[in-house]
């Protein structure tokens, strides 16, 4: 016999079913837009994009709704104030700029001419990250519908940036600079997705990203290896010596004080991440890999979402045309990335990395490191109780145990949680089928609903459980 829906439930779900077709049709044109950030030609088409969704969040029901300037793309900011002052502030976090996408491409219709096949909405944007922006306004009005409130259940704050596809370049320094107005005592991240369509998860946090360029120097030339090879250094050899080093024999990060700080997994979380389905022949195929490989003593979902790792992105040096070019080459170089974990500052790993370069470098060769702007990594525990709270209202909305996951990647989420000191939740339906990035994205349109149900479902239990802030 199936359990009963309560109330709430039933009365959210009503108003969703009322307006799901105009909330659809919003999103579609929403979808027109190509807002593609990183290319010029579309400046005006992702100001075009920004001007919209802050005229639909008035049209919403937002008192405020505001396009902020940046050096780059706009971004857009909406708040809308709870009844109680004592609720506490929420902010939700995503981005209404998307991927560059051309019919040639692969795409089995126009990337920016939304249609609906099969259940599922194709285009640009429609999973990332559009409509997991855009269902949080429909969300918002379930919520007021369900509980016959005029006011959200928290002070509601929506930041949807314009550069998210082009990496943020501005977008710690816009946090920074209007911080007072961005204030929380959690933030939302709806840009991220569900392990699976039958598997609702939360995703816990985010690891973040250090990257450099190292540049080995030797001859101010290249030079005849006859003449000169065995008789000074060679950039190359050296360089190759650094990689090999890079990590032990156990894949362990071999830079001496790279693990300081790194928060380890609690046994609790190894047990939750054992839970999930996963299948790790299919992960391969999906990777393209033919093994798994990584740190020692710890599991491929491990290793990807709660380990710090050090890759080589790039390595070069020397000739590299057809046939041979007997020379010691005056320089090489190599890429390298280190995503970081909860615990881990970027700038104590780039002095780890410094230190240990020097260190290995020998007479005749110069080390020059250049370091890009670091992204910090994210964790909320897992008890937290506004974690608590995303939880429960998407088991309502799903009507099924709610299982937890990280996200092996970086973003800007970690910006607003250092700068603003608030926690992380993450909220997002996406799935891995919808193709992020790839030829027809697509968005689930069930899924996209219960997304709807529990943004609606949030807002009220953060007022419940956690009603004074942290």
């Amino acid at each position: 016999m199936s359990k009963p829906v309560d109330s709430a439930v039933s009365a959210v779900r009503t108003h969703i079913a009322r307006h799901r077709a105009a909330f659809l049709d919003d999103l579609v044109e929403w979808l027109r837009i190509p807002s593609v950030s990183a290319q010029p030609a579309h400046a005006s088409d992702v100001r075009r994009s920004a001007d919209w969704l802050a005229a639909k969040l008035k049209e919403t029901g937002f008192p405020t709704a505001e396009v902020w300037e940046t050096p780059g793309a706009p971004a857009v900011y909406a708040e809308w104030p709870a009844g109680d002052p004592g609720a506490p502030t929420v902010l939700v976090y995503g981005h209404h700029d998307v991927q560059p996408a051309a019919r040639e491409d692969g795409w089995t219709s126009d990337p920016f001419e939304p249609v609906v096949r099969g259940g599922r909405l194709y285009a640009r944007g429609a999973a990332d990250d559009k409509g997991q922006v855009f269902f949080h306004t429909l969300g918002v009005r379930a919520h007021l519908a369900a509980t016959g409130r005029t006011a959200p259940a928290v002070t509601l704050k929506l930041l949807i940036e314009g550069e998210e596809e082009s990496g943020s370049p501005h977008f710690r320094a816009l946090v920074e600079e209007r911080a007072e107005r961005l204030a929380a005592d959690a933030v939302i991240v709806s840009d991220t997705g569900m392990w699976a369509e039958d598997t609702p998860t939360v995703c816990t946090g985010m690891r973040g990203l250090a990257e450099c360029e190292i540049r080995l120097h030797g001859p101010d030339q290249d030079i005849h290896s006859g003449s000169f090879g065995g008789a000074v250094p060679n950039p190359a050899t050296e360089m190759a010596r650094l990689v090999a080093a890079l990590h032990d024999e156990h894949a362990r990060v071999a830079i001496p004080g790279f693990y300081d700080g790194v928060v380890e997994l609690t046994d609790r979380e190894r047990e939750l991440f054992a839970e999930l389905p996963f299948d790790e022949q299919r992960w391969l195929s999906t990777a393209k890999s033919r093994a798994a490989h990584g740190e020692a003593g710890h599991t491929t979902l491990e290793r990807v979402w709660a380990r710090p790792t050090a890759e080589v992105n790039g390595i070069g040096g020397g000739y590299q045309g057809p046939g041979s070019k007997t020379v010691i080459p005056s320089s090489a170089m190599v890429k390298l990335s280190f995503r970081l974990v909860a615990g881990q500052d970027p700038d104590q790993v780039e002095k780890a990395v410094r230190a240990w370069a020097a260190g290995r470098v020998p007479p005749g060769i110069r080390c020059e490191i250049a370091f890009a702007p670091a992204t910090r990594p994210c964790l909320t525990p897992l008890d937290h109780p506004a974690l608590q709270s995303v939880v429960r209202a998407m088991e309502r909305a799903f009507e099924q145990p709610v299982r937890f996951t990280r996200e092996g990647g970086s973003g800007p989420a970690a910006d607003l949680q250092d700068v603003l000191g608030a926690p992380v939740l993450f909220l997002g339906i996406s799935v891995p089928s919808d193709g992020w990035h790839a030829p027809d994205e697509k968005v689930e349109l069930d899924l996209l609903l219960k997304g709807v149900e529990t943004s609606a479902h949030l807002w009220g239990d953060l007022a419940t459980h956690w009603r004074h802030g942290p």
